[in-house]
């Protein structure tokens, strides 16, 4: 529970600094994605951030709206077209950059280096063992 406490703690933080940019939930990773990485498809975007094609498209719509991405269909279907970063969105990924190191200054004040060298790499850890499979998810209206 003191992981989930701390996430929501991190993004009550970020969550005013994300409204100035101009982005709504779940938008400054697209755009950060895609300004490391370049122009990918819809379906990339998805597999990437393991979420939902369909919450990815409205994702792009709201960004597209605010001029922060540029789509270009393929065939008529924009799952399989390409999605780029416009420069308000590298702008705006900046911006969202800067504010997720001022975020983990603050999260990590007091730490060593090697204590926020391990920490990075317990969560590294923690998170490749979620990753794993497991036990078989409970059955729908099993209780």
């Amino acid at each position: 529970m003191l992981l989930y406490r701390v996430f929501h703690t991190q993004r009550a933080w970020l969550r005013p600094w994300r409204g100035a940019i101009g982005l709504g939930p779940g938008q400054p990773k697209v755009i950060s994605f895609l300004t490391r990485n370049g122009p990918c498809s819809q379906r990339q975007l998805a597999d990437y951030f393991e979420i939902d094609p369909a919450a990815v498209c409205r994702m792009l719509d709201s960004l597209e709206k605010g001029g922060f991405v540029t789509r270009r269909a393929h065939q008529n279907d924009r799952r399989t077209g390409v999605v780029e970063v416009t420069p308000k969105g590298a702008a705006a990924s900046d911006a969202w950059l800067e504010a997720c190191r001022g975020m983990e200054r603050q999260m990590l004040r007091g730490f060593t280096p090697q204590e926020t060298e391990q920490f990075a790499d317990y969560l590294r850890r923690a998170r490749e063992n979620l990753r794993e499979p497991s036990a078989p998810a409970p059955e729908e209206g099993r209780s």
